[in-house]
C-alpha cells in the first residue's frame, strides 16, 4: 500500500505508527496510515488483521 521512499514500516513492525497519514479525521478521533493501521487519538490502534492494540500513552511523572 505504501508508495513512499523509503517505504513506511509495515503494520507488523513495532514502529508502525511512523507510517504516513493518508486520511485524517481529527473530529472523529482517528487517522488511517498508509500501512492500513487505524490509529486513534487515545493512541489505541486497529491493525489490518483485526487485532486491537490498547492505548499506550506515556504516564506523566508526578
Amino acid at each position: 500500500m505504501c508508495t513512499h521512499t523509503p517505504k513506511c514500516p509495515s503494520a507488523a513492525s513495532p514502529d508502525r505508527e511512523a507510517a504516513h497519514v493518508v486520511a485524517a479525521h481529527p473530529e472523529q478521533g482517528w487517522s488511517l496510515l498508509c500501512n492500513a493501521v487505524l490509529m486513534f487519538e487515545d493512541t489505541g490502534e486497529l491493525l489490518p488483521d483485526g487485532r486491537v492494540v490498547a492505548p499506550h500513552r506515556p504516564f506523566a511523572a508526578v
